[in-house]
């Protein structure tokens, strides 16, 4: 009797265990564009370029989106801007970005950042990454913009946080 009864409860709690559905997070954006917006900047995030050559979004690994950055308030005069995505039970964020092998990244990291200030502050100009990979286990996606508003200025940042 009480093997039966045993055998009960155990066929019932691994019966209700693989019914009982697994809670799984991705971050994944159904409609798109989404956009954020400050007193500096436009933060978009849209549907990844299709063309020759870009990245297919894989499913089970990662999804493809593009981003558009654009200054909507006064003028820079240099930036920088990082994608970040989280990791399932860690506190450390991963950049979606890096440099190509054997190349410095920080060697004309100074120029670069001009360079773009200079192409956001004129009138509907925008900064666009066409196709970037995004985990399928991530669940937050975090843009990082640094500036500064002169030459000798301080620097700012805003960071932009899209979630489901």
């Amino acid at each position: 009797m009480i093997k039966k009864l045993l055998l009960g409860a155990s066929s019932f709690l691994l019966f209700s265990f693989f019914l009982t559905p697994i809670n799984t997070y991705a971050l994944t954006f159904d409609n798109l564009p989404i956009k954020q917006t400050s007193k500096q900047w436009e933060v978009r995030i849209g549907e990844a370029g299709q063309g020759k050559g870009m990245v297919k979004p894989v499913k089970g690994k990662f999804q493809t989106y593009s981003l558009e950055v654009e200054n909507i308030g006064k003028d820079v005069f240099s930036v920088e801007i990082n994608l970040f995505r989280n990791e399932p039970n860690s506190k450390t964020k991963f950049s979606l970005h890096s440099c190509p092998h054997g190349w410095d990244c920080n060697n004309d990291n100074y120029e670069r950042a001009i360079s773009l200030a200079r192409t956001l502050n004129t009138n509907g100009n925008f900064f666009r990454h066409s196709n970037f990979l995004l985990a399928e286990k991530a669940t937050e996606l975090e843009v990082e913009i640094v500036w500064t508003q002169g030459k000798d200025g301080r620097r700012l940042k805003e960071t932009f946080t899209f979630t489901d």
